[in-house]
């Protein structure tokens, strides 16, 4: 039972991070407006993508877990601050779908390093 949760810790973070690259790299025009808003459009966007397939991979790894969900966590810090000061938890009428998802991986990444820093991680 304890892998089972371990991948599912690991898993759902990634899995999130994942299925955002289609909007970030293929220029979705919600994902431009955003960065627009943001004033990082297309940089930012296609570094944020960038950023979040290296962490999703870095998660998924078992070895590399750490340093994923650090990554993850810094990552999503300035999500959830984009969201909170400049965009609005309700983004382009998602009902602050992409807000929700980015606190679900900050906190799926805290519990990673809890877990990592109490040796109770596979």
């Amino acid at each position: 039972m304890k892998n089972y949760i371990n991948w599912a810790l690991r898993l759902i973070p990634a899995l999130i991070l994942l299925q955002t690259l289609f909007f970030k790299f293929t220029a979705h025009p919600d994902s431009v407006a955003i960065f627009s808003k943001l004033h990082a459009e297309p940089f930012g966007r296609i570094f944020s993508g960038v950023l979040e397939l290296i962490t999703a991979v870095l998660i998924l790894n078992p070895k590399t877990t750490f340093w994923g969900a650090v990554l993850g966590l810094v990552t999503m810090i300035g999500a959830i601050a984009s969201h909170i000061f400049i965009l609005g938890i309700d983004t382009n009428n998602d009902g602050g779908k992409l807000f929700y998802l980015a606190l679900t991986v900050f906190v799926f990444c805290v519990i990673l390093l809890i877990k990592l820093k109490k040796g109770k991680y596979e």
